[in-house]
């Protein structure tokens, strides 16, 4: 495997944006025990190990615990029966499913993560918008992670072992699987991957003996009636039920590129698209595996607690240890991303001290949420701000993608990450604001809608009758204010590939040359780094 430090000098890729490896020769796969050392910079063709099945595979390994699990469980609580929880299921992961396909076709074209991919849209320095949504989502999900699969093993504890539960016992057990994450995490991606075979057939085969587990307790006609919607009406609670369920999805768009920046250029988009596809399909099996159990212990405050006390001894013991699994998984594909991310926006730490650092600051939100807080409220706080965020900055993607005609220049996205200023999407100082005004107004639009108690309560809430518009609001705003600055402001032609914009005008600009910025941390860390090789 090629040794690249994460931030410092980055070996420049090939000046040929289309070369693929039909032309080189690979590198031996790396093994899941060796620490990655690649950070944002472009990935070399010769180490492109992966393929549109391991895409699938980290997917569906990453989703399938018991965070998606307790995800699921929110249809039931919201009120709805068991049906409309299935159905409400159903429609969440297509349509964030629809919404996340585009988002892995930007790794295989530029060799590097989604939020660095967004440089083309957003101006390589506007690409930070990217960086804070991933670390939104991170500290969500790994926080739900962590969560559940603590209070799996609390609650095995107390029903096996007669140990009683209490905040310093949770504290222990959060602080060691949020350690045991980190350590994973730092492995890097291959390690990762290992950690979701296992999750996968883990998590599967659990779910499959749930049937046997609870054949004799689960009804699937299970109803409460409509006095028990909480938000006081079918469709108002069967919309919040979809949301919840579609950011699983959702929370994959920022993240996406972390892992097919591995997978080779030439790799077929429909390819893509079907691992995509395939992969947040099988996640319905952990959401109505959570559907399914809720009903079992529907009105209790803590679902994964009273799970164990209402299932068998052998069952109880296997949640345990499946939890823990799935914690892993779910948590080390959250934290990756935005260790390896944010190790470029400061550059004075490389992917394994921005990795630990941001494991740190989400493990004390971890306690500071599941002992102060509502659980259900803040997940669903934390979900619909990231769908309302997330939603129009993918949508802006997928347009920029459209009228590039997916043409990406590898060495110009990577000019802020080396301390450099310059090249085909400096834009403004760095920043195009034709991307950045449109997320902007689309999200601010989609939380004037938004109706999530007590954190998010917008002033238009009202208006759907109930039903949550924040979600389509938001779409809408992000696709009108982004084609609208396209079209009013053309970009520069020099943005586009050769064969030019498609549907969009363009403006002829001069380019400015790519230079460094010795005044850059990047620039300055780069130069110590170089200066300490040769003297070694």
């Amino acid at each position: 495997m090629s040794k690249h430090n994460s931030v410092g000098p980055v070996p420049a890729p090939s000046t040929d944006d289309d070369v693929t490896l039909d032309t080189v020769t690979l590198n031996a796969r790396p093994k899941a025990t060796e620490v990655e050392t690649h950070g944002i910079d472009t990935i070399p063709d010769a180490d492109r190990h992966s393929t549109w099945l391991d895409l699938l595979r980290i997917q569906f390994g990453g989703a399938n615990t018991f965070a998606t699990v307790l995800l699921g469980t929110f249809s039931i609580g919201l009120g709805l029966s068991f049906w409309q929880a299935v159905l409400a299921t159903i429609t969440g992961v297509l349509l964030g499913t629809v919404f996340l396909m585009p988002m892995g076709l930007f790794g295989p074209k530029t060799g590097t993560n989604n939020a660095v991919s967004s440089g083309a849209f957003f101006g390589v320095k506007g690409r930070v918008v990217g960086s804070f949504l991933s670390l939104l989502t991170a500290v969500a999900f790994y926080s739900i992670s962590v969560w559940v699969s603590g209070d799996a093993l609390v609650g095995g504890l107390s029903r096996l072992a007669g140990i009683p539960d209490s905040i310093g016992l949770r504290t222990v057990v959060y602080a060691v699987i949020g350690v045991i994450v980190i350590v994973v995490v730092v492995y890097g991606y291959q390690f990762m991957l290992l950690v979701n075979k296992t999750a996968v057939t883990a998590n599967t085969a659990l779910i499959l003996l749930a049937i046997v587990a609870f054949s004799g307790t689960f009804d699937a006609g299970y109803d409460p009636g409509p006095d028990a919607y909480l938000l006081g009406g079918f469709w108002p609670t069967f919309v919040a039920a979809a949301l919840i369920v579609m950011s699983n999805p959702i929370s994959f768009g920022a993240f996406l590129g972390d892992w097919t920046r591995y997978i080779p250029k030439n790799t077929p988009p429909r390819k893509l698209f079907l691992a995509t596809f395939l992969g947040q399909l099988l996640t319905l099996i952990p959401f109505l595996f959570g559907v399914a159990t809720a009903t079992i212990v529907a009105g209790e405050a803590d679902y994964v607690f009273a799970l164990i006390q209402a299932s068998p001894v052998w069952y109880a013991l296997l949640l345990m240890v499946v939890a823990f699994i799935g914690g892993l998984s779910t948590g080390t594909t959250s934290l990756y991303g935005t260790g390896l991310d944010f190790s470029s926006v400061f550059p004075r730490f490389n992917r394994v001290q921005a990795t630990i650092g941001i494991g740190v600051v989400a493990f004390f939100f971890i306690l500071t949420g599941r002992i102060f807080f509502d659980l259900l409220g803040a997940v669903n706080a934390f979900v619909g701000a990231i769908i309302v965020m997330t939603t129009p900055w993918m949508v802006i993607m997928g347009i920029g993608y459209f009228v590039r005609r997916g043409h990406f220049s590898s060495r110009n996205l990577q000019v802020f990450n080396r301390g450099e200023i310059g090249g085909i999407y400096w834009f403004n100082a760095g920043v195009n604001w034709r991307g950045m005004v449109a997320w902007l107004g689309a999200a601010f639009i989609g939380l004037l809608f938004a109706n999530y108690p007590p954190v998010i309560v917008g002033p238009f809430r009202d208006l759907g009758g109930g039903v949550d518009l924040s979600l389509v609001a938001a779409i809408i705003a992000s696709a009108a204010l982004y084609l609208g600055a396209l079209w009013i402001f053309p970009e520069p032609r020099h943005a586009f590939g050769p064969d030019g914009p498609r549907l969009v005008p363009c403006t002829d600009r001069d380019t400015m040359e790519i230079e460094t910025d010795h005044g850059s941390t990047a620039a300055k860390v780069a130069a110590a780094r170089l200066a300490a090789e040769t003297r070694g």
